[in-house]
């Protein structure tokens, strides 16, 4: 009976000491949970950089039950290092979107250009049908006139990666043409743009090339001009995060 009873004893004690385990870990989780939404809900870099310090001191406690959680304090300050970071990228990106807007009122570009900053990265569209031809690849006269506008702001923002995405509407080639199908279309569209950029003295390792075909429309192609708005090619501008 004594020995059933210290088997019980034992087992009732590993139980306690698994729950406040992982009552630790909950615990822990919300607290990183909680500084990533104070982080996010304001741009006060200094704020986020004082809960960053109190999180830390408060880690670094010799006598916190925190430090018996499974997540250590190393783990927890990377956490919250990556989500200052990204809280200083998003300003950052923001001032660089207010320098798109003044982009879109340059001349050869007024009404063209459309923008969009979601997350940190900006999306600036150019209409495929101004760019090129129907049914080419090769930039038309206009066309290099927009990506020649754009270019010194490009060169003012080294610090952003620029990824040319081309795009089609639904449609496919006519047979018999010199292109397969919208993917090597949407394809050679983004990679000529990406040559004259280069041509024009854009650092190479910022640039890259997509073709999208038809996939992810503005509008459904049910109208022609729905689908005019789908021919399109993206600029995604992320910048970008060097070591030290």
């Amino acid at each position: 009976m004594s020995e059933d009873y210290e088997r019980r004893v034992d087992e009732e004690e590993s139980d306690a000491v698994e729950w406040l385990m992982t009552f630790s870990d909950l615990t822990m989780l919300m607290l990183v949970f909680f500084i990533m939404l104070y982080a996010m809900s304001t741009p006060d870099t200094q704020k986020v950089s004082n809960a960053l310090q109190a999180v830390t001191q408060a880690l670094s406690g010799k006598e916190s039950k925190l430090a018996t959680s499974t997540i250590s304090r190393e783990e927890a300050g990377v956490i919250l290092d990556q989500v200052l970071m990204n809280k200083q990228i998003q300003i950052a990106q923001q001032k660089v979107f207010s320098d798109v807007k003044y982009l879109q009122t340059k001349k050869g570009l007024e009404g063209l250009v459309g923008a969009n900053f979601e997350d940190g990265i900006i999306t600036i569209r150019a209409p495929g049908d101004v760019l090129f031809a129907t049914g080419e690849v090769t930039l038309t006269p206009k066309g290099r006139e927009v990506i020649e506008a754009m270019k010194d702001f490009f060169i003012q923002h080294p610090d952003q990666t620029i990824n040319i995405r081309g795009y089609t509407d639904d449609r496919l080639p006519g047979a018999g043409g010199r292109f397969r199908d919208n993917w090597e279309v949407s394809s050679m569209r983004a990679v000529n743009v990406l040559r004259l950029l280069m041509d024009m003295g854009i650092e190479p390792k910022r640039l890259t090339s997509t073709g999208l075909a038809d996939l992810n429309p503005l509008f459904p192609n049910t109208s022609e001009e729905y689908r005019a708005q789908n021919r399109r090619v993206e600029f995604v501008l992320e910048k970008r995060v060097t070591g030290k």
